[in-house]
């Protein structure tokens, strides 16, 4: 919930998506004496048609349907953050015939900002995480700073001055934003908007010091001058933008945060399904207008076994909580 240059993983990812291909080939034969699915197969997206998230679905759901034979079929189940098509997806039967497509906000997010009727870790069989997408920290070109040293250095010069923009409470902007704030111990003022454009709209009108935007919304500003770029929130750079550095390594080591999705099952699903899913989904992946398309949308991709993003998932929820309770994040 968009051919560019890699990310500097990108050439590691691509080694470990060829070996689960690889792999993916020998378990597809293990199993041809189990055919599935048999059936068309649910996609849930708990959020509304159209955007990113839903975007990338439908184009994996095109891709296997032509592969499987079967028809994928989409079900959009927005609401409450992407709770609501969650709780859809725990309630389905663990026959493999039920998958969700969701972000690090449901599902790293929100089991901090709201009382969920189930559990992410538990409720939940992860099957691959999909891809990165990183945001990108730029300022108004009259802020006197070219670096995040710099910009620290200033922000503690002047406590509570500078305004950091969100696209909302809770968003991804917002959580970079204070985990930024957090750990530089700076005294910066969050401004929420009610979506991305608007914060976009005032940072160009300098009514506000800093956001953390997408980078497909801000590269072709940053490209005309009209937004400076200090870095991005990932642990390696951006694909869409190679020459921008990191938070870490320019001014804060440590720093990382960025916007990903992956698919889910609902728990119980018998593994070897988990692991033919997977299989299919790694190889559609290194499709080249999959990764055209992915790339194009400001996406790094990944593509990891079940264990990685269990572990991932993990990690996530326990690195943002401490964010979200350490700044009082609530949903109003």
């Amino acid at each position: 919930m968009p051919t560019l240059p890699q990310a500097p993983h990108a050439s590691a990812g691509a080694g470990a998506l060829i070996a689960l291909a690889t792999l993916a080939g020998t378990g597809a034969n293990a199993h041809a004496q189990t055919p599935w699915p048999v059936k068309p197969v649910r996609f849930v997206v708990p959020f509304a048609p159209g955007g990113p998230t839903d975007q990338t679905a439908r184009l994996l759901a095109q891709k296997i349907t032509e592969s499987w034979g079967q028809p994928v079929v989409i079900e959009n189940r927005a609401g409450a953050n992407g709770n609501i098509g969650m709780e859809q997806v725990v309630k389905a039967p663990a026959d493999g015939y039920t998958w969700v497509i969701a972000t690090v906000g449901t599902i790293a997010v929100n089991p901090t900002l709201y009382k969920l009727p189930f559990d992410m870790v538990r409720d939940f069989a992860p099957v691959i995480h999909l891809t990165n997408s990183p945001a990108v920290l730029v300022v108004h070109p009259s802020l006197p700073v070219k670096s995040v040293a710099q910009l620290i250095a200033l922000a503690r010069k002047r406590p509570g001055e500078l305004t950091f923009g969100s696209s909302g409470s809770g968003g991804l902007g917002h959580i970079s934003g204070e985990m930024f704030r957090q750990m530089a111990g700076l005294d910066m003022v969050h401004v929420p908007y009610k979506s991305a454009a608007p914060a976009l709209a005032d940072l160009l009108g300098g009514q506000i010091s800093i956001l953390f935007e997408n980078t497909i919304s801000a590269t072709p500003h940053i490209r005309s001058g009209r937004l400076r770029a200090l870095a991005v929130s990932t642990a390696t750079r951006a694909a869409v933008l190679p020459e921008v550095p990191t938070v870490a390594e320019s001014g804060l080591p440590g720093y990382s945060n960025n916007s990903w999705n992956g698919v889910l099952m609902p728990a119980g699903t018998p593994r070897d399904l988990v692991t033919r899913l997977n299989a299919e989904l790694v190889r559609i992946l290194q499709l080249p207008d999959v990764r055209e398309r992915l790339t194009a949308v400001g996406a790094d991709i990944v593509g990891s076994t079940p264990e990685q993003f269990a572990a991932l998932i993990r990690s996530e929820i326990d690195k943002l909580a401490k964010v979200v309770r350490a700044a009082k994040i609530r949903i109003d």
